[in-house]
C-alpha cells in the first residue's frame, strides 16, 4: 500500500514561563536565564482520516499540579473540525501526564502505545517517587481500562498506524517513548515528541533532566533526525521556536501548520 500525504498540525494547550535552563538542560553553562516550556498535542489529517498525536492534559490535572492550562486540548482541537468524541485513532507518545491526561476526551479512539511504556509505567519503578513524577496514577489506570477493552494497540519497535503514519521506540526520557514519522508534502517529518523537548537537546547534544536512561536518550536523538527528511523536519515536544518557524494556521492563535515545512529554516 502506498504512503499517504498528511497535513500536521501542532497545538498549542499550555505553557509555563517561569523556568530556567537548569529545569531544561543537564549538560550546559548557563542555569539561571529564563527558558519557556510550550504544550502541544497534535493533529494529522487527510481526506481520509484524522490521527491525534497525544492528549495533553485537563483542568483539573492542571489544578492539581499547579500548571494552568490555556484551553482544553480535546476543545482545541474542534478549530481543525476535529471531534475528539469521533477520533477513532490516537497515538500516546509515552504516559506523562502532559501527554496521556485526556484519555477519556476520546471515547471511540483505539491508543497506539509502546509496549515497553505500559510495563515501565505500572512496574516496579514506579515505587520510586521520583519516577512516579511525571506520571498520574489515575491516567494510568485509564489506559489499563483501555486495554480490558480491546481499545490499545501495542508496539514493540516500530509499527505502522497508517499509510504513511509509522511509530517508532525511542526511549530515554521514559522507557517506552516513541516517535512518530508523518509523510508530508515536504518529504518526511518526525514528531520527536518528548524524545527531544526542544531543539537544542538534539542539535547541541545537551540531554533534558526528566530521563530513564541517558544512553538511549543520546541514541535517541539520532533516531528522529535519521526519521526525518531533513533537521527542519524535525518537531521538538515543547520548544517554542516551533510557533516561530512554522506558519500559524488560518489566523488562528494556537495552531501551527507543519507538513509544508518552516517558514524559518535552519542556517548551515
Amino acid at each position: 500500500m502506498m504512503d499517504e500525504i498528511w497535513q500536521v498540525f501542532a497545538v498549542k494547550y499550555a505553557e509555563r514561563n517561569e523556568r530556567v535552563r537548569k529545569d531544561s538542560f543537564i549538560m550546559d553553562d548557563d542555569h539561571a536565564s529564563p527558558h519557556d516550556m510550550d504544550y502541544f498535542v497534535w493533529v494529522l489529517k487527510n481526506e481520509a482520516r484524522t490521527i491525534v498525536v497525544d492528549t495533553g492534559y485537563d483542568a483539573g490535572e492542571a489544578q492539581r499540579r499547579d500548571r494552568p492550562i490555556l484551553r482544553d486540548p480535546a476543545e482545541a482541537v474542534r478549530s481543525l473540525g476535529v471531534d475528539a468524541d469521533t477520533v477513532d485513532t490516537v497515538i500516546i507518545t509515552h504516559l506523562h501526564y502532559d501527554h496521556a491526561g485526556g484519555l477519556d476526551r476520546f471515547p471511540k479512539a483505539n491508543f497506539h502505545l509502546q509496549s515497553a511504556e505500559m510495563a515501565f509505567a505500572t512496574g516496579p519503578c514506579m515505587c520510586h517517587p521520583t519516577m512516579q513524577m511525571p506520571y498520574t496514577a489515575d491516567h494510568v489506570c485509564e489506559m489499563v481500562k483501555k486495554v480490558y477493552s480491546g481499545r490499545v494497540i501495542f508496539h514493540d519497535g516500530d509499527g505502522s498506524v497508517a499509510p504513511g503514519v509509522t511509530v517508532h521506540h525511542v526511549g530515554g526520557h521514559s522507557r517506552g517513548m516513541q516517535a512518530v514519522r508523518v509523510k508530508t508534502a515536504a518529504g518526511w517529518m518526525c514528531l520527536a515528541s518528548d524524545a527531544a523537548h526542544y531543539y537544542e537537546n538534539f542539535l547541541a547534544r545537551k540531554p533534558f533532566p526528566i530521563v530513564d536512561s541517558l544512553e538511549h536518550m543520546l541514541e535517541g536523538w539520532k533516531t528522529i533526525q535519521m526519521l526525518a527528511e531533513t533537521r527542519d523536519l524535525v518537531i521538538p515536544g515543547h520548544d517554542p521556536l516551533v510557533t516561530e518557524r512554522f506558519p500559524q494556521w488560518q489566523h488562528v492563535p494556537f495552531v501551527w501548520r507543519l507538513d509544508g515545512g518552516p517558514s524559518r529554516p535552519f542556517e548551515d
